[in-house]
């Protein structure tokens, strides 16, 4: 029995050709032409078969991890920003 593929499926397996173009295991001309049948799949067997070849990857795990640890940073920056405003602030009024 054939499970149907969604828009992320689709997305996922693009995303995952970008990332094996980039690591220099496709050519452009590879790329679009997986991208293209990718993007016409409609079962999760037509999307294994566009990336079957390919070496699975530990990248999607490590893509996964790298937001949120930017998002941290983000955050920490924000967070130190307020404090230095705070500060200024109780300078300014004393």
């Amino acid at each position: 029995m054939d499970i149907w593929a969604s828009d992320e499926d689709r997305a996922r397996t693009v995303a995952a050709l970008e990332q094996h173009a980039g690591a220099g295991r496709l050519t452009l001309d590879e790329f679009a032409e997986r991208a293209q049948v990718a993007h016409g799949a409609r079962t999760m067997d037509e999307l294994a078969a566009v990336v079957g070849d390919l070496p699975a990857d530990n990248a999607g795990a490590t893509a996964a991890t790298e937001p949120s640890r930017d998002l941290l940073i983000l955050f920490a920056v924000a967070a130190a920003t307020l404090i230095l405003l705070g500060i200024f602030i109780a300078v300014i009024r004393a």
